[in-house]
């Protein structure tokens, strides 16, 4: 028996899955402990259900994703226009150390990715979604990169890469904390009371959309419009690099690049024309349902093969990103009790997401003080900064392997 979903009611189940997903979190504490976001936890167990169907004959479910670039571009737009220089420049040095070492990281994990693959007889391309990818770019690059290169012909790419990416953030989860709490314990660190500017703290609340604003509809047009100008503009751009060049280059590349200009034109005139509490709630509703409808269909039994060696790469990249932060990037940004909290929040970006970076270093500061610093630092870098250095290496993996 087939049963073929259109877009309409495959968005449907998308944001079923994806409310069933929060429920699900807020009933199981390691769920909630680990932060594993809710479109994952809705979209595998329903792919868990597609492929009991499948294997078992019973019922083979088709989706219609056709919709789910749309979510996807809209949110990586968003993420660009989160992109103020000004609160770059409010990171100083620490963040420039910080944001060259997840270039590092970046590196190497596509590197260990791709070689690792290659020793294990694995498709080379799969080795760059076990990398940076998923790694430092989580479910959101897996799913984006994933379809470029299953369009390349590597149909398990988009799997593989979402499994990496959930095996990563559950590791992410796990080191994080007793890492840190292995530095602040070995050298007996405290937080700087002199760290705790208001400068500082309001900079950490605009980062994460928390600062004050008036909500109306309005309002919120105007951020539409921003957002699909972005989307728009950035996608010929796109084409059109493309084209010229002949390297292949994901649509929403383009489009939050474009989104980083705007945001800062803009700033230039007037900071009160970006509302980044209306940007970030648009960019969780898109992510969420993007990711959804990306668990959702994905193709469990195409991974099951590969299982053994995603987790091997998996797992060196966990040694080397532990290794990296507590004997190079902690003691580069000064040994102190910043420093140990921002390895907290590198270990869970660099594995999983900035959500899974910003439980590591709450968990901490909940318990041993606050540390402004790293709240300012660790999320701009992790949102879009990274991206600077890993979407050119990410994409020239991808077309000197294609």
């Amino acid at each position: 028996m087939d049963l073929e979903l259109n877009n309409v009611t495959t968005i449907f189940l998308a944001v079923a899955l994806l409310i069933a997903g929060g429920f699900l979190i807020n009933k199981v504490s390691f769920l909630k402990r680990f932060c594993i976001p809710a479109p994952v936890v809705g979209g595998l167990l329903f792919a868990i259900l597609v492929t009991i169907f499948k294997q078992t004959g019973l019922l083979t479910i088709t989706l219609d994703t056709s919709l789910q670039s749309l979510f996807m571009l809209t949110f990586f737009t968003t993420v660009g226009l989160g992109a103020s220089f000004q609160l770059v420049k409010l990171g100083g040095k620490l963040l420039v150390i910080y944001w060259l070492a997840c270039g590092v990281l970046a590196l190497c994990q596509s590197v260990i990715g791709i070689s690792l693959a290659s020793v294990l007889g694995l498709e080379p391309l799969l080795g760059v979604m076990v990398g940076a990818v998923s790694m430092e770019g989580g479910h959101g690059a897996a799913t984006a990169f994933g379809g470029t290169i299953e369009e390349l012909g590597v149909n398990s790419a988009l799997s593989v890469g979402l499994a990496a990416a959930t095996f990563g953030l559950i590791a992410g989860g796990l080191v994080g904390g007793p890492t840190v709490k292995y530095l602040i314990t070995k050298y007996k660190l405290k937080p700087s009371k002199a760290d705790a500017s208001v400068e500082v703290a309001a900079a950490s609340e605009e980062v994460s959309g928390k600062s004050a604003f008036e909500f109306n509809s309005q309002k919120f047009m105007v951020q539409i419009l921003i957002i699909t100008f972005c989307m728009a503009a950035g996608s010929y751009l796109g084409e059109l690099f493309s084209t010229v060049t002949g390297f292949v280059l994901p649509s929403y590349v383009g489009a939050m690049f474009v989104a980083v200009i705007v945001r800062n034109i803009l700033d230039s005139f007037n900071k009160n024309i970006v509302d980044m509490k209306s940007i970030s709630l648009i960019g969780d509703v898109t992510l969420g349902i993007f990711l959804s409808m990306a668990l959702m269909s994905i193709k469990l039994w195409e991974v099951a093969g590969l299982a053994l060696p995603m987790l091997i790469i998996v797992i060196v990249q966990v040694i080397f990103i532990l290794l990296l932060g507590v004997f190079v990037l902690f003691r580069l940004l000064g040994k102190d009790y910043d420093a140990a909290v921002m390895v907290g929040g590198f270990t869970g970006h660099g594995l999983g997401a900035t959500p899974n970076a910003m439980a590591n270093m709450a968990a901490i500061t909940d318990r041993f003080g606050p540390s402004p610093k790293a709240f300012l630092i660790v999320p701009i870098v992790g949102a879009f900064l990274i991206d600077v250095f890993a979407m050119p290496i990410i994409i020239t993996s991808i077309n000197l392997l294609k």
